[in-house]
């Protein structure tokens, strides 16, 4: 495969317009999240929770790397200016490890992977994430 799969664009231009509805489309019905904020959930309870704590965002793709042994599996290193629900900024670069489904039409499990210091003190302060959130 030497084509970024459709559906990840989709998503980084879901995440850019703040659409739930959007970004779930991307996301098989079991589809999952594991991040180092929320922990690991379903995507359907993940971005709810993601897009409340947040008053807008960006995403800047930079890189596209898709393991040749299984091109099911691709991940997307991207800038992601994230600002939360008080103004606050709150960027970061990011690899997302994706896992599509056997069709590569949607996301099975995403794992996002970033350095959460920077910005943990503004996120808990914002959202009442608890000190043990990662």
């Amino acid at each position: 495969m030497s084509a970024t799969p459709a559906v990840l664009h989709r998503y980084l231009a879901a995440l850019d317009a703040g659409s739930v509805d959007d970004v779930l489309a991307c996301f098989a019905p079991t589809g999952e999240v594991a991040s180092p904020l929320y922990g690991t959930m379903p995507a359907a309870e993940f971005y709810p929770g993601l897009f409340a704590d947040s008053s807008a965002s960006s995403t800047e793709l930079r890189r596209v790397y898709v393991d040749p042994a299984d091109d099911r599996e691709v991940a997307l290193a991207f800038h992601y200016a994230w600002v939360l629900g008080d103004g606050t900024p709150a960027p970061f670069d990011v690899v997302d490890l994706v896992t599509l489904t056997d069709d590569r039409e949607r996301i099975a499990r995403l794992t996002i992977c970033y350095d959460t210091a920077p910005l943990r003190s503004s996120w808990q302060r914002v959202t009442g994430g608890g000190a043990e959130a990662g």
